[in-house]
């Protein structure tokens, strides 16, 4: 069965009309791995003693690092085609307390980086110059504040210790999504993108194609120290800050899961009518 080929913007957004619900079906059965962004961490000695604010050991009598891991920020189309807004994980992080800061999106023992009492899940309203990038207004970052320990995790605590972990991912699953798109012809779509088109930082890309898939509340299961992410906002604040943000054009994205046209071929493959 040949796959669709849309020659216009109008076509491909006539398909995705038609097809959301399914399309959004096939987005919440997954678990979404993306949308990595930033770090920056402390060294602790073992008598708990913050040391060093940059990173790097200052003696090796060091067993743990506290990081502060950003891991996902709102108001940015991302390589999904999705807009994450703000509030999306205020139910989740009221109900779940069984977070976990994982290395690689992998969910072993042996891959656990911390949890528990070692991990703090929050929001935090940001600029977008304060996390590196010229770009005017305002994010709601998910941060996870977690205690590294080396007897937990070797390998990571190395990593992190010596500065070389530069982008977290977040492992989430919608909970609701809305198709958005920028078509007089469809007013509940339209109503959409009327609505959160102005706050999507990188609009010109959101009007080019013509529509995203407006995220509202999603479940985070766990955050991963990943070595780049499918977002291509990811810088490391520690860094940022000595510097003059970067305007610099994007990298192509790595996509860990279904971005939307992957989806279209295989609703194209088993749906068709």
């Amino acid at each position: 069965m040949k796959i669709p080929e849309f020659s216009t913007v109008k076509e491909k957004i006539d398909f995705l009309v038609k097809n959301q619900d399914k399309i959004i079906a096939a987005k919440k059965a997954q678990m979404k791995c993306a949308d990595a962004v930033s770090f920056g961490c402390l060294a602790i000695s073992k008598a708990g003693d913050e040391v060093d604010k940059a990173n790097k050991p200052v003696t090796d009598d060091i067993d743990q690092v506290k990081v502060k891991a950003v891991i996902n920020t709102t108001n940015l189309m991302d390589s999904h085609d999705d807009v994450h807004l703000p509030g999306l994980w205020t139910k989740s992080l009221r109900e779940n307390k069984d977070i976990f800061h994982d290395q690689e999106h992998r969910h072993g023992f042996d891959s656990t980086i911390a949890d528990y009492e070692d991990l703090k899940a929050y929001t935090q309203v940001m600029t977008w110059k304060e996390l590196g990038f010229k770009w005017e207004g305002e994010t709601e970052a998910l941060i996870f504040d977690s205690t590294v320990k080396q007897e937990r995790n070797a390998f990571m605590f190395g990593q992190y210790k010596a500065a070389r972990v530069r982008n977290h991912s977040v492992g989430m699953q919608y909970v609701k999504i809305f198709l958005a798109v920028n078509d007089k012809e469809y007013p509940t779509e339209k109503k959409v993108w009327d609505k959160y088109i102005d706050q999507v930082v990188n609009k010109d890309e959101a009007e080019k194609q013509g529509y995203f898939f407006a995220v509202t509340e999603a479940k985070v299961i766990e955050g991963s120290a990943v070595k780049r992410g499918s977002n291509w906002a990811t810088p490391t604040l520690e860094n940022n800050m000595k510097e003059e943000p970067s305007d610099d054009t994007p990298k192509e994205p790595v996509k860990t899961t279904l971005n939307s046209d992957e989806i279209i071929k295989r609703i194209y493959e088993h749906f068709k009518n």
